[in-house]
């Protein structure tokens, strides 16, 4: 299983004909079991194709065109363009948007975001790489050409939420190296609005029979930490969480601006000291390094009652095996 996507989903490109666009869907293309990638959008284009991807001028001709809902879609236009290219998305039925373009202007996302509910759907980023499933698929350039995906990214029972899209394949890339895979990475853009916090996303993954722990990155500035402290404790969550944080020097550097837009400590709320002990404080282990990650991670599992479980079935599969005649 897995959270948002899977080996079903359809999604189109809006700005397909862009030079990132179009190595992007090359990546989706030939990742995993191949991006069910149905359409891309640019205006004027139409009747043009993107590695055998159909481009028309519309979302809504892209819809007809295909003839079924389509999932989800990729935003690759300019900043100036983007909060339309979204409004287009939503209004013709998408529920998954994932916004790759960064430095929108923050009323513009806003309404993004605020649209996207009354759609009731739901938006990935902005400034972000977006989704992927190993193996299976990814939506956006998360992990980079499949050659490299593959190598950070295995199948496995941690999810993982980070504000850096550089930093998801990096603690992926650690947990794969170290034997635990994860079920679904989401790169959820460094910005200070986004559409989906690390909060938001734990129902999903509460929900997921195989996430059975949750690896976050994060930095000082803004609450989106407080938000999952409070969403852990309030929701008493069964999945075991750990987190790195980093620029915790920043809290020497009064003032001192750091890595995403969304990293702007407005008060002592704010800081990387109070937001670990805040994490802390809800059972959320922070981990001094990323190396250390899985090895906290591994112990968590361990000890829950999902690890257990499995645990106690493998060794009954083991004993059965034992106890079998032999031939």
């Amino acid at each position: 299983m897995s959270i948002l996507i899977d080996e079903n989903t359809t999604f189109i490109v809006q700005g397909i004909t862009g030079r990132e666009a179009v190595n992007l869907t090359r990546e989706c293309l030939d990742y995993g079991k191949g991006a069910k990638v149905v359409g891309g959008v640019t205006p004027g284009r139409l009747g043009r194709d993107v590695h055998g991807v159909p481009v028309f001028d519309t979302v809504a001709q892209a819809v007809e065109h295909h003839g079924a809902p389509i999932v989800g879609s990729v935003i690759t236009v300019p900043p100036a363009f983007t909060k339309d290219a979204v409004f287009e998305a939503l209004e013709n039925g998408i529920k998954l948007v994932v916004i790759v373009t960064e430095r929108i202007p923050r009323g513009d996302v806003a309404q993004m975001v605020e649209l996207a509910r009354e759609r009731d759907a739901r938006i990935i980023g902005p400034n972000c790489l977006g989704i992927i499933v190993p193996d299976v698929i990814k939506m956006g350039g998360i992990g980079g050409p499949a050659r490299d995906a593959g190598k950070s990214y295995s199948p496995g029972p941690v999810g993982v939420i980070s504000r850096s899209g550089g930093m998801t394949t990096e603690m992926s890339s650690t947990l794969t190296a170290a034997g635990l895979g994860q079920s679904t990475a989401v790169s959820i853009g460094g910005d200070a609005i986004i559409g989906s916090s690390y909060a938001e996303l734990m129902p999903l993954f509460e929900a997921d029979a195989q996430t059975e722990a949750i690896v976050i990155y994060t930095e000082p500035g803004g609450r989106m930490e407080a938000e999952l402290a409070r969403w852990v404790t309030e929701n008493r969550s069964r999945l075991p969480i750990v987190a790195f944080m980093a620029g915790r020097f920043m809290d020497e550097m009064p003032g001192m601006s750091f890595g995403h837009a969304g990293t702007i400590v407005e008060g002592k709320e704010d800081t990387a000291t109070e937001k670990i002990a805040r994490l802390a404080e809800a059972g959320i282990t922070v981990a001094e390094e990323i190396s250390q990650i899985p090895e906290i991670v591994r112990a968590k599992i361990g000890r829950s009652p999902i690890g257990q479980a499995r645990a106690e079935a493998e060794q009954s599969d083991q004993d059965a095996g034992l106890e079998a005649p032999r031939s």
